[in-house]
């Protein structure tokens, strides 16, 4: 599964907020295993938005989870957006979700808050512990929740546990050396597609440095390989220490 963190909101790009998804999806998917494969923060803007959302709906490992835009104001644009891309239909009113709403606000609920229940087609509802002001998913591997973390984070907390629970386990091997990334680059050609590398380039008393590990499902494989990189360094004599 390839996750995606999608953060909407212009009051985040202009500052005005801070934002709070992005360590919090991205810890809360470690604690199953699972890495983000991507993160995005864009502003309230229905192309930017419709493209995003495009280009998840294109790769088809995706699951997303979309932080924002599905209240009542004119600049909440998830709801409308996501049926399109996701459904290629038109809201429809969810009758669950309109009872929740008439329940909670009364006359109130007229005549904004109600249009919160207007949401694509055979949508499902994420509950949310606060205020009861559902969030949906689509296909059980889109989810779109509030913007506010004191809501979002719970619901998503629900259903990573619930469905994202279970991971193949990852190995990491990973050594720091005292030399630059130039020294390892034919070796690092030679890594099969299936193990994963980082090569991060550190200056240490203006030294260079390279932080070097490799990762993947196959424990044997990254050894094998990871002692390569060891082999090289010591028969060039550089030295390294393990992490």
């Amino acid at each position: 599964m390839n996750f995606y963190a999608l953060i909407i909101g212009t009051e985040i790009l202009n500052a005005r907020r801070e934002d709070k998804h992005f360590v919090f999806l991205r810890d809360e998917l470690a604690k199953y295993g699972h890495e983000l494969f991507a993160s995005f923060i864009v502003k309230d803007d229905t192309a930017l938005i419709t493209n995003t959302f495009k280009m998840i709906q294109a790769d088809p490992n995706a699951v997303m989870f979309s932080f924002g835009g599905i209240g009542s104001t004119p600049d909440d644009l998830t709801r409308e957006i996501s049926a399109k891309v996701f459904t290629d239909a038109p809201l429809v009113r969810h009758k669950e979700f309109e009872q929740n709403i008439i329940e909670k606000f009364g006359d109130k609920a007229y005549p904004h808050r109600i249009h919160m229940s207007d949401l694509p087609k055979d949508a499902t509802l994420l509950f949310n512990p606060v205020n009861n002001m559902s969030g949906y998913s689509l296909e059980q591997r889109y989810f779109f929740v509030p913007g506010f973390p004191q809501m979002a984070h719970p619901m998503l907390q629900d259903v990573i546990a619930k469905q994202f629970s279970v991971s193949q386990k990852k190995f990491r091997q990973t050594l720091l050396a005292q030399t630059s990334e130039d020294t390892l680059i034919n070796l690092m050609k030679e890594l099969p597609s299936d193990i994963e590398l980082s090569s991060l380039p550190i200056f240490k008393d203006g030294v260079p440095n390279v932080e070097l590990s490799l990762s993947g499902l196959n424990e044997k494989s990254i050894s094998l390989h990871f002692e390569l990189f060891k082999s090289e360094l010591q028969n060039r004599k550089i030295q390294y220490t393990e992490n």
